[in-house]
């Protein structure tokens, strides 16, 4: 039974998504400011947080920020239906996913499970390390390395990253890794891969003639260069 920590304001939704997620067997525990969400989330007893982005005082996406500073743990954002901008924000900050407001309970359960699958298969032990130039790809540590230095990655960005490793020196869909990484089809209009690649290709070094190593395809995707 996954622990889920619900950070929400509106005391009426948090209880009614509580109660769905607690009937189809999650583990709920729910608090109704930013600041206790990022002390509960830090508290190392939940395995995903559900975070609002419209709290007073503290946001959701300032909660999210302090939380991506000392922590990996899995979070999907609550942003108000269409507000593309709060979306964007999360994800560059490290969110996993996304779910607009109001969202249906079962959309969000199944979001929900869909993080919890792709962390613990990636965690699953098994594979050698794969290197491409100065990355080294852990899958086994969940771990990437660039000239020897660890990198700073969220659990999305190194499931993007893996994959594009696997396929290093071909295209890779953004269809594909969106499946792969994010565990649900590519929807219409949906820019979620290319911020979660913008904020990789920030955290990775350059190639010897200063280009990212990861170069976008036309109307094919994304590439990792093998050099």
């Amino acid at each position: 039974m996954a622990a889920v920590l619900l950070v929400d304001d509106d005391v009426e939704l948090a209880e009614m998504l509580g109660d769905y997620l607690a009937q189809d067997g999650f583990q709920v525990s729910t608090v109704h400011d930013g600041a206790s969400g990022v002390d509960a989330a830090l508290s190392g007893d939940f395995a995903i947080a559900v975070l609002d982005v419209m709290m007073p005082q503290l946001s959701g996406i300032e909660a999210l920020r302090r939380i991506r500073a000392v922590s990996a743990l899995p979070v999907l954002m609550l942003t108000a239906k269409g507000d593309d901008l709060d979306r964007i924000i999360g994800l560059e900050l490290g969110a996993d996913d996304y779910v607009p407001k109001p969202c249906q309970p079962r959309e969000l359960a199944a979001r929900l499970r869909a993080i919890l699958r792709r962390t613990a298969t990636a965690s699953e032990p098994a594979n050698a390390p794969i290197v491409v130039g100065d990355l080294t790809v852990r899958p086994e540590l969940r771990r990437a390395e660039w000239a020897g230095g660890v990198l700073d990655l969220t659990g999305t960005e190194f499931n993007l990253l893996e994959a594009l490793a696997r396929h290093a020196g071909r295209p890779v869909s953004k269809s594909e890794l969106s499946e792969i990484a994010l565990g649900r089809p590519l929807a219409r209009f949906d820019r979620s891969i290319d911020v979660h690649l913008s904020s990789i290709r920030h955290k990775l070094g350059t190639l010897a003639d200063g280009r990212s190593c990861i170069q976008t395809v036309y109307r094919q995707g994304y590439q990792l260069i093998r050099e």
